[in-house]
Order: C-alpha cells, then structure tokens, then sequence
C-alpha cells in the first residue's frame, strides 16, 4: 500500500511537468492551429541554459530559472520570426510550418548539443537543499514540494492571463478568429509572437524542472518528451489548456501507477499509450475539448 502511495505522488510531480510542458504545446495549437514541434528543443536548451548560469555564471538555481525562461521565450520569438512567420500567407501553411519547426528543432538541438557537448549533465550538488519527509511511509522531498508549487504558480497565472488580463482576451480573439480580431484593431502578428514567447517560456520552465526531477539533462533530452507531450494534448483535448492540465497529470499518474502494479518500468509507456488509446475510442476529442478537433 505504501508503494502505491509512493508512486500516486510520484505521478503527480512528473504529471505536473509533462501538464507544463504541454500547455506550451497547446497555447500554440490554439492560437495557430499547427503543432510546433521544435517545442521540446527549447525544453531543452531551456533547461541547459539553467545548467550552464549555476554552473558557470555562480548564480543560484533561484535567479537562473526566471533568466533561464526568460531565455526560452526569446527562443520563442526567434521561432516564429524564422519558422512561421515567413509561411503565414501560404496556401499550404499549417504543413510547410510544422516541416519548418521540426528543422528548427533540428537546428536548436545541434546548437544545444556544439555549446553544452552531446553527454548527460547533472546540476551542481546543494543547487536544491536535500530535505526529506516522511509521512505514512511516504517520501516527500523539498525539491517535489517546490516543483509542484511551481508548475501550479505557472498554471495559475496562466489561467488569470488568458481569462482577465486584456493581453489573454486578445490571445483567446485571434484564436477564435484572426480577421475578425484584426478588424477589431488587434495586432494579430503581435500577438501569435506573444504566444510563442509565453509557450516557449513554459517549454523552458518544464525543461528545468524536469532536469532538477531528475538530475540528469542531455542535448536529446527533449525527445522522449515530445511524444509524450503530444499525447497530454490530444487526451486532454486539442486546443484546451485546462484539457492539457489534466491530460499531463492523467499520463503521469498512469505511467507511475503501471510501474507500481508490474513491479517493472518497461511496461510504463505501452501501458499509457494503450489507455490513451482506449479514450480517444471513447471520446476522440479528448476529455476537455471540443466537439470537432481542428487539423493541424
């Protein structure tokens, strides 16, 4: 009993990374209707970026995490400069835009792997203090603690920005509509440029909590992530970021859980890809979305 409680906790700090990573997939979807798969590189270099400021720069794993987000929000930016931007008004744009962020990963992960070497890379000991509680023969430790208070800080906000600030409203316009938003004075290219920044800086913030989670980042880090990222999406709904929310804490929950029952890891991912599939059959809008998915 203690081992499943064990695992029903773990799940719920890994879930709660893959729901932030997810939503930074999904704000992007929303907005443009197009997967932007150069998402997990800037997990990535988000996460390497906080690596490199603790390591290199003496900065505290406090003030490297709002620097290091901030960097994969530019990245962000650069990403829709570059990669989708220039394809807006082609006929053929939500293909030639997902060819076109899965080069940008490509290009972001070799620049990833020239600067921080192609090797594993832990952070520094004592970046986190190592404080452990126990309670009812379960270990909760300070660094779980301060992840799911991050990821729900973030969550938060997020939800505050979209519904009240006039920044979110114009978000959820453009999403809706992008020529009636442009008619009604919103600056639409500002604002899928907004987007990229806020999905970005998510993608970042995942990566570097990821990374502390685990002790371990690596330039290809991002690449299991990526799947897994995109099946939170397609279960919570395409499009839905409370759908997101919950699809993230579902799929690591379910993955912690098959460990808990089989006794193995190997089963993990099969396991959760298999009851991914078994709601699609049940709801193929996932469990937050819409009635009809829009196509990527």
């Amino acid at each position: 009993m203690n081992v499943l409680g064990q695992q029903l906790v773990n799940g719920l700090f890994i879930g709660g990374v893959y729901a932030l990573f997810a939503v930074g997939y999904t704000l992007v979807f929303g907005v443009l209707d197009i997967l932007n798969l150069a998402h997990a590189a800037v997990f990535t270099l988000g996460g390497l970026m906080a690596l490199w400021l603790v390591q290199n720069a003496g900065l505290t794993i406090w003030t490297a995490f709002p620097l290091a987000v901030l960097f994969a929000g530019l990245l962000g930016l650069v990403l829709d400069q570059v990669a989708f931007k220039p394809l807006r008004r082609r006929p053929d744009t939500y293909f030639s835009g997902l060819i076109s962020s899965i080069a940008m990963a490509i290009i972001f992960e070799s620049l990833a792997m020239g600067v921080f070497g192609a090797h594993n890379s832990r952070f520094p000991a004592g970046t986190v203090p190592v404080v452990i509680w126990r309670l009812g023969g379960i270990t909760i430790t300070l660094l779980q603690v301060e992840i799911l208070a991050a990821v729900v800080l973030m969550m938060v906000a997020l939800t505050q920005l979209l519904k009240r600030a006039r920044v979110g409203k114009a978000i959820r316009a453009v999403a809706e509509n992008q020529h009636a938003a442009r008619l009604l004075g919103i600056n639409v290219d500002g604002i899928i440029a907004f987007t990229f920044f806020l999905s970005s800086a998510l993608g970042g913030a995942a990566g570097i909590l990821f990374g502390l989670y685990f002790d371990a980042l690596s330039p290809d880090m991002g690449r299991p992530i990526e799947l897994k990222g995109l099946a939170v999406i397609v279960l919570g709904g395409m499009g839905s970021v409370p759908g997101a929310i919950l699809g993230g804490l579902a799929f690591g929950l379910s993955e912690v859980l098959t460990v808990a029952i089989s006794g193995t890891s190997n089963l993990r991912d099969a396991v959760a890809f298999t009851l991914l599939f078994g709601i699609m059959l049940v709801r193929p809008s996932g469990l937050l979305g819409r009635g009809r998915l829009r196509e990527a």
